[in-house]
């Protein structure tokens, strides 16, 4: 994805639905996302007969929620690193 195209979502405002889940939204949607797979897995009611379709979707979901708390995490560790950082250049001064 190039720099141009983060530029124009960010013009038009579009936020993905997933962009405020936060870490516990995240982890609640990956929990989410296994019992859909095991529900499929035991093909309880309500399973699409072809079960690849399934599988794809619950995937989707799963990679969803990793994807955010992967992010989630990330930013915060860049957040306490640039703090430890300021707090360190102010005792050198």
């Amino acid at each position: 994805m190039a720099d141009k195209d983060v530029e124009q979502s960010d013009k038009r405002g579009h936020i993905p639905w997933w962009a405020d889940l936060g870490t516990w939204g995240a982890v609640a949607l990956t929990v989410f996302g296994g019992l859909a797979a095991a529900w499929v897995f035991f093909r309880q009611p309500g399973t699409p007969d072809e079960s690849a379709s399934a599988y794809y979707g619950v995937s989707k979901v799963i990679a969803i929620g990793l994807v955010t708390v992967g992010c989630t995490l990330l930013r915060r560790r860049r957040t306490r690193a640039a703090a430890i950082g300021e707090t360190n250049g102010r005792e050198r001064a």
